[in-house]
């Protein structure tokens, strides 16, 4: 039975590492009371807000991870821009800002001209996609400090003060809906590149994993970028707004189970999750290769469901409709019950 600690990632102790970095962060706040960029205290938010009179700035920050491990190995780094924004620009959303712009640390050990210009194309076409600025970055050679490149962002966002998503207002019949993954995004790939090396050595990237297709190439397959979208129901900033969501959780590190708790956890109401999203067949040929529990991958991975969408009852079908026209596949995946429990139904049949 391979685990996420066993591949070098403790959860539990990452959580609480981040709760102690906040802790510290929020000693800064003190400093702007009063001030234009006063900041809004959300333990366990997704996102930081920053007072600026009518509306808030919006900020956060997230990196590709390990995948980019993969694209290394594979020299292919065209595609994963698309993660990087999803990171970022689909962590900012769940407060219901538009982000605006995006800009990127690169930590390399030597400078790879090629790389840097596949890596940034694709991030360019990615946030043209967003429409997101990308103002400046910085790229960094340090031999002996990274052994292969560390790509991070930071994205800033608007939203109107009144257009914050109040997520106190979540109620027990609530309507969940899930918006579907495609294989991974950039969470848990330290477990993927462990269960594939145990099993194909450190080539693993290049055994076929399927109908010619390499694991390696599945595994690349970048991540669907959810906020475009979601801002046809939200309204960018300035525009009338479509839908009034009531929540939205963007499932990454920790799993489905508790980035919903974390969108939750004002209204104190629990959810029961009756018809997610299945895995792709990838990720369910990985739990058998690795023997990987049921609950374990559910901690893991977001197992096809990128993002969680709460709304009211009598919004939830005009939201499927729009965004089914924005092009992504999604569907009612439960509802919100009351207490602070949630219930995972997994693909297996087993409830979580």
């Amino acid at each position: 039975m391979t685990t996420y600690k066993d591949s070098g990632v403790d959860i539990q102790g990452g959580n609480e590492a981040s709760r102690i970095a906040y802790e510290h962060a929020k000693k800064t706040f003190a400093s702007r009371s009063g001030k234009i960029g006063e900041p809004v205290s959300d333990d366990g938010g997704f996102a930081g807000l920053l007072d600026m009179g009518d509306f808030y700035l919006v900020q956060n920050d997230d990196g590709t991870g390990s995948k980019m491990e993969l694209a290394v190995a594979m020299g292919k780094f065209d595609t994963i821009g698309a993660d990087l924004v999803a990171m970022v620009a689909d962590d900012a959303i769940c407060t219901g800002a538009e982000v605006i712009s995006l800009s990127n640390t690169l930590d390399v050990a030597y400078i790879d001209q090629a790389m840097i210009d596949s890596l940034l194309g694709g991030l360019s076409k990615a946030c043209q996609q967003q429409k997101i600025v990308m103002p400046g970055g910085e790229i960094a050679e340090v031999p002996g400090a990274v052994n292969s490149p560390v790509w991070n962002a930071t994205s800033v966002g608007v939203v109107a003060k009144d257009r914050v998503i109040d997520t106190g207002k979540i109620s027990e019949g609530d309507v969940i809906l899930s918006l579907q993954s495609g294989v991974a995004r950039s969470n848990g790939f330290s477990l993927i590149r462990k269960i594939l090396t145990d099993a194909y050595e450190e080539n693993w990237h290049a055994v076929e994993w399927k109908n010619g297709v390499t694991w390696g190439e599945i595994m690349l397959t970048p991540s669907i970028m959810y906020h475009g979208a979601l801002l046809t129901l939200l309204g960018r900033h300035g525009e009338d707004r479509f839908i009034d969501i009531k929540g939205l959780a963007h499932i990454t590190g920790g799993g489905i189970a508790e980035n919903l708790k974390r969108t939750l956890k004002k209204s104190g109401c629990g959810a029961d999750l009756t018809d997610l999203f299945a895995p792709h067949d990838a990720i369910k040929d990985l739990i058998t290769l690795g023997s990987v529990t049921i609950d374990e991958a559910y901690r893991t991975w977001n197992m096809g469901n990128g993002m969680l969408v709460i709304v009211a009852k009598d919004d939830a079908d005009v939201s499927l409709d729009k965004l089914h026209s924005a092009g992504l596949e999604a569907k009612i995946a439960g509802s919100v019950t009351s207490g602070g429990e949630v219930a995972v139904h997994a693909f297996d049949g087993s409830v979580l």
